[in-house]
């Protein structure tokens, strides 16, 4: 899509990735790219709305099944609102989770869906990031900060240690498969080193000096 470059973090809930994108905006910026910082399930206004119904209430509010088809919902509505218009005008697009998440999330660990995901993302949304950065964390460590966050939106840390272990495996698997687009890198690190790592791989792929 012309010049643009497409750009997600993944990670287990309380990994820091919503700081890592930041973070990596604000120097793709600061260097002068345009950049757009979005993220899942949201980053358009249909999608943010779907987003309170997958991201707040009991844990058991949805099956996985009708999860993944709300997640596609909203990312088709993200992906041709957002993505889509961003990259076509050469911009940089860096998103807080795409399409990894539900193959983890739903694929991975809420009934075996993998196949079903990945059809329906090649039927749907036919797209993938040019690079997707999975911050590694200790799933205890993450758990307790993300449950700290009190936020609002803690749904899946509310499923319990087991589950965000279950995610971190997932996501090294994902690591394996995916070895051209997927970097995983180290989140139990101080936030600016970790963010040190990401750039110096991230500006090269934008033309930009390290």
């Amino acid at each position: 899509m012309a010049n643009g470059l497409f750009i997600s973090f993944e990670g287990i809930d309380g990994s820091g990735k919503s700081t890592q994108a930041r973070l990596l905006a604000e120097r793709l910026r600061e260097a002068g790219r345009e950049t757009v910082l979005t993220r899942e399930p949201g980053g358009s206004p249909g999608a943010e709305e779907i987003r309170q119904l997958l991201l707040t209430g009991d844990p058991a509010r949805w099956s996985a099944e009708t999860e993944l088809l709300l997640f596609t919902a909203a990312r088709r509505d993200h992906l041709e609102r957002t993505i889509r218009p961003a990259l076509k005008a050469g911009h940089a697009v860096i998103t807080d989770r795409f399409a990894d998440s539900t193959r983890v999330y739903q694929g991975a660990t809420r009934g075996e869906l993998r196949d079903t995901v990945d059809r329906l993302h090649a039927l749907m949304i036919g797209a993938e990031p040019d690079l997707t950065f999975i911050i590694d964390m200790a799933p205890e460590t993450a758990l307790a900060r993300g449950l700290a966050r009190r936020s609002g939106e803690d749904r899946f840390e509310e499923m319990g240690l087991g589950f965000q272990q279950t995610l971190r495996a997932g996501f090294h698997a994902l690591a394996e498969q995916f070895p051209d687009r997927c970097v995983r890198i180290d989140g139990d690190r101080a936030p600016e080193a970790v963010a040190a790592d990401i750039a110096a791989i991230a500006l090269p792929r934008a033309g930009l000096a390290p």
